[in-house]
């Protein structure tokens, strides 16, 4: 299970997609064994099929250790590292998945200058290191001098990494994903009331720009074929023009609006892999 500091405002939401999906296998047959993240980082489990949504660092190390040595880990450790911001910023930009103009800085420099050459003026702020855990991870910024003063604030809580996004007009939408099983399930957070920390206000509520639904669902899928997640989510905005960027990707989240139609899938998904694992490995 993911630790409860990374799950913030979503701890009840996400144990329970977790425990949908557990409860799912089990009526395939599986047998299931819950552990804390606590306990996997001590070394409690010994399982060669491990699902899992962790964020902490050594259990990322660890995961990736347990992929090395034969095991079977979904999502793989390596792909929730590339969803990292600084990581999943390079791979994005560097795979022409359309995302926001972008730099990444260490906190302790000026910007102000970047920020010109980049042509950023609005934009938001987020830890280069690390996935959110607090509201402070992520902060929209309206000019350079309180861009600077936000570096300035990640660099006195010793974040030592940040990537600065351009703000991008338009819809904000939520999406949620399962790798080869067809499903795919998308809204506007600000209709559904569905906030982690308010930030979805900013862009106001939806115009419904028009868009394709299955460029949407292609480019999510490559995202996540590119970073190396099965199970995942995140954000997007649709431009006035109809055009799509992705603003953010996670490994594995809450599926708090879809959650009970997207377990079933999710097991699927589970089932298919360990089957192709064991063909491969005897």
């Amino acid at each position: 299970m993911r630790a409860g500091v990374f799950s913030p405002n979503h701890i009840g939401n996400d144990a329970a997609i977790f425990n949908n999906v557990a409860e799912q296998l089990r009526k395939r047959g599986c047998e299931v064994k819950i552990y804390s993240e606590e306990q996997f980082i001590s070394g409690a489990v010994e399982e060669s099929v491990i699902l899992n949504m962790c964020r902490e660092q050594r259990s990322i190390a660890l995961l990736q250790k347990l992929e090395q040595q034969g095991a079977l880990v979904i999502n793989s450790g390596f792909g929730i590292e590339n969803c990292t911001r600084e990581r999943m910023t390079r791979i994005l930009l560097g795979s022409n998945i359309p995302y926001p103009t972008s730099i990444i800085v260490n906190t302790n420099e000026g910007i102000r200058d970047a920020l010109a050459a980049a042509g950023i003026e609005r934009g938001w702020i987020k830890r280069g290191d690390f996935h959110a855990m607090h509201k402070e991870d992520v902060c929209y910024v309206r000019h350079s001098q309180e861009a600077q003063e936000v570096l300035q604030e990640f660099f006195l809580r010793g974040i030592k990494r940040a990537v600065i996004n351009k703000h991008l007009e338009g819809d904000l939408i939520k999406f949620y994903g399962v790798t080869g099983t067809g499903f795919f399930y998308w809204f506007y957070p600000m209709s559904a009331n569905h906030s982690k920390y308010g930030d979805e206000a900013i862009n106001g509520v939806e115009h419904n720009y028009r868009f394709s639904e299955e460029k949407l669902k292609a480019m999510t899928a490559k995202a996540a074929d590119i970073l190396d997640i099965k199970i995942y989510g995140g954000d997007c905005i649709i431009s006035p023009e109809g055009n799509i960027s992705i603003i953010d990707f996670n490994d594995w989240p809450s599926f708090a609006p879809c959650r009970v139609e997207a377990a079933p899938h999710i097991a699927r998904l589970i089932m298919n892999l360990i089957k192709e694992h064991q063909k491969k490995n005897g």
